[in-house]
């Protein structure tokens, strides 16, 4: 360790988990070098030069206490989470999901970052973590480059670290412009809310006849090939809307075009299918399809997707792109605390540590920054408990054989025994409200005996 008083930590990479393990160290007397490589040259999947940038989607999903992802974002909140803090400040209309306007969510992020006295900014495209380490004499480095790690350090990762067992693919939804649409087509309404009229979500109602002509088309539209001779190999959770069509004509009809919870549309008919439009930013001046990843080239997007009612004219803001990211296998590579097992004083936070989503990208990122103030501290690392939201995470990508980058979900977390005589009631809601009432009890009892300052 050198000889300064105040530690410092190099963290590679100004995405969600590296901008929320830096502000987390700052906060707390650490020195941090925030090295960030978009400020030079934007990859193929970025648009703007500002940190914290949501690539695929604008919504960093519910913010339900009951749910799975809000229990996750109240853990992170219980931990001074700025990211979690600063989406809330840029929220957009999106029913119970926390969706951003992107621009000013990463704008003012930044801003905050560069303001920090505890942060120091470094433009630079980082090949090797550790000579860079070195040469800011830090005493740690987190890499929380996510899954668009460029390939100076993709390549040096491989070679030191994982091997060639390295990657996923994941696909962009495109925007369109909402001066753009039919709104004769469409109607507002949020899934599984009884409102007489309105809600944040524009809803594009198909019959039966236009959901499987809409699908046939999407299944035999030109895709953009794989590149450099690479299989696509997509995470479940995150499947372009065109491989969903290749699986089967319905299998979209049960997934993102699913009616459940819309019904009646605007003409009191109940839908056979339905395509969901979400605001990018508070103006309603662009909405994003939801759940629309694609593989199509772009001629093929703007001729499928105006068969969607509504669209008929639609301007594309952006087209949805296809992309290679980048997850480690944690289980073989990372300890408990996810450091390396060959660099001890190298960390990997975020989503290239095997978790798939935003806010499981900043999760990871507290997660590793918490514990490295506990080492910094002289204390010893703590395992989150499995049965709380972070800890049912690092359990899950800490223990899959087979890395497959997965979203917080009541699944990972220990399931509850019922009573005779609570089975006879919902058993999948007393479930939830079981798993949820424990999460909550077991975090709280942590952080009182697992203080870091």
């Amino acid at each position: 360790m050198q000889n300064q008083s105040i530690p410092k930590v190099l963290v590679i990479g100004a995405g969600l988990a590296g901008s929320e393990a830096s502000m987390f160290l700052a906060r707390n007397g650490v020195k941090v070098v925030l090295a960030e490589a978009k400020t030079i040259k934007l990859n193929s999947a970025q648009k703007v030069s500002t940190f914290a940038e949501l690539v695929c989607t604008n919504s960093l999903k519910s913010l339900d206490p009951q749910s799975a992802h809000g229990l996750l974002k109240t853990e992170m909140e219980e931990l001074g989470s700025f990211i979690v803090s600063e989406a809330k400040l840029h929220a957009v209309p999106a029913g119970d999901a926390l969706a951003v306007d992107r621009e000013k969510f990463s704008a003012s992020i930044s801003a905050a970052l560069a303001a920090e006295p505890n942060i120091e900014i470094l433009s630079v495209d980082v090949v090797d973590p550790l000579e860079l380490k070195k040469q800011v004499e830090a005493d740690y480095v987190i890499v929380a480059t996510g899954p668009l790690t460029n390939k100076g350090l993709e390549e040096w990762i491989q070679k030191e670290i994982s091997g060639d067992d390295f990657y996923f693919y994941d696909a962009i939804a495109p925007v369109v412009d909402a001066d753009s649409l039919n709104y004769d087509r469409l109607y507002f309404k949020d899934r599984h809310k009884d409102m007489e009229e309105g809600g944040d979500y524009l809803n594009s109602a198909m019959t039966k006849e236009e959901y499987y002509a809409f699908v046939e088309e999407l299944a035999k539209a030109e895709k953009v090939p794989a590149k450099d001779f690479e299989d696509w190999k997509f995470f479940e959770s995150c499947l372009p809307i065109d491989l969903m069509a290749e699986r089967g004509k319905d299998t979209a009809r049960f997934s993102c075009m699913k009616p459940k919870g819309l019904e009646p549309d605007i003409t009191g008919k109940w839908p056979f299918a339905v395509v969901q439009l979400r605001k990018e930013n508070l103006l309603g001046s662009a909405y994003n399809l939801v759940g629309f990843q694609t593989r199509l080239t772009y001629k093929e997007q703007v001729r499928v997707f105006r068969m969607i009612p509504g669209l008929e004219n639609a301007s594309f803001i952006h087209l949805g792109s296809c992309h290679r990211n980048s997850f480690l296998n944690a289980r073989k590579l990372l300890n408990q605390d996810l450091s390396s097992k060959k660099f001890s004083d190298l960390y990997f936070a975020g989503q290239i540590t095997g978790v798939e989503g935003y806010t499981e990208s900043a999760s990871m990122g507290l997660y590793v920054a918490y514990n490295l103030l506990r080492r910094i501290q002289k204390k010893d690392f703590v395992s989150f408990p499995v049965e709380t939201a972070i800890g049912a995470l690092v359990n899950y990508i800490m223990t899959i054989e087979k890395p497959c980058p997965s979203n917080i979900n009541f699944g990972l977390l220990p399931a509850p025994v019922l009573t005779p005589e609570q089975r006879k009631g919902d058993r999948k809601k007393t479930k939830k409200d079981l798993v949820t009432k424990k999460a909550r009890e077991v975090f709280e009892q942590f952080l009182k005996v697992n203080e870091t300052v």
